[in-house]
């Protein structure tokens, strides 16, 4: 996990450079900041069940977690009095919040890809994880070739479906004869494998445990909460997976935001965040 992160900080020295001068401040020449300081409020969508990433307490109501920290500190940038109103969001939701105008902004383990970046802005990846899969110790799964046959559970929206059926073609366990990335549908594959889509991580883990399916497939980062006794990953780790801040297509927000995540990766504060977290 060290060296995933790492390849983050070397994206950015890569990217760009040294990263001198600050971050410009917030501005009303910016519509949307304007319309953000107008409003007093900044609307960010996260998770509420990934531990680590951010967690809503049933009692307080209050969001804990590293993307609920960088929130803040966006939000710090924009006007130290500017409020956050965190929204509770999932694979499934997160992209048509931001396409409806209902969010500003999400921090919310949403991985980058070209797919994806062609109808929302991201910011520089703040974390790269790597997916894998978690099972039932008496299942006997112990690697991807043990996965033929099985039914794997998946959330709604993701990207892990598609990334374990490229890994198993990698590993030459399935053919996979028709396999397009851009074009994948994990509800219609049946080959070698076949997906059960979930609208949250409980509701995957309490059907692994009720044997509905044989495998639990995402982010490690994210399965490290399900990994409770009688269950492990198995073997393989696969497909990189970094997060970035998702705004709107061509938001006066996106450019402030990436300046931000990018100047936190240089000087440390990132990483600062992994660590308290237990990332």
């Amino acid at each position: 996990m060290k060296a995933l992160k790492s390849m983050v900080l070397s994206t950015v020295l890569c990217v760009a450079g040294v990263f001198s001068g600050a971050v410009q401040a917030a501005t009303s020449d910016i519509p949307e900041i304007k319309e953000i300081l107008d409003r007093g409020v900044l609307r960010v969508g996260v998770k509420n069940d990934v531990v680590g990433f951010s967690v809503k307490d049933p009692l307080s109501g209050e969001y804990k977690g590293f993307e609920d920290s960088l929130a803040l500190l966006i939000a710090k940038e924009i006007s130290e009095d500017l409020e956050v109103e965190f929204t509770a969001v999932t694979a499934a939701t997160r992209s048509a919040l931001i396409d409806s105008g209902d969010l500003d902004c999400v921090l919310a383990t949403f991985t980058i890809t070209p797919e994806r970046k062609q109808n929302w802005d991201f910011s520089t990846p703040y974390y790269t994880d790597a997916v894998t899969v978690l099972v039932e110790d008496k299942s006997n799964i112990k690697s991807l070739k043990d996965l033929k046959g099985k039914k794997i559970g998946v959330s709604s929206g993701s990207t892990s479906a598609r990334e374990l059926t490229k890994a198993l073609i990698a590993n030459k366990i399935i053919e996979g004869k028709g396999f397009d990335p851009a074009t994948f549908d994990p509800s219609v594959w049946t080959e070698g494998v076949t997906f059960n889509q979930f609208d949250n991580y409980p509701a995957i883990s309490t059907a692994l445990a009720a044997g509905e399916i044989h495998a639990f497939c995402v982010d490690k980062s994210i399965l490290n909460i399900y990994k409770t006794k009688g269950r492990s990953f198995i073997e393989e780790k696969f497909s990189p997976q970094q997060y970035g801040v998702v705004t709107k297509k061509g938001s006066g927000l996106s450019a402030f935001i990436d300046g931000l995540i990018q100047k936190w990766l240089a000087d440390g504060t990132i990483e600062k965040l992994i660590k308290e977290n237990n990332l």
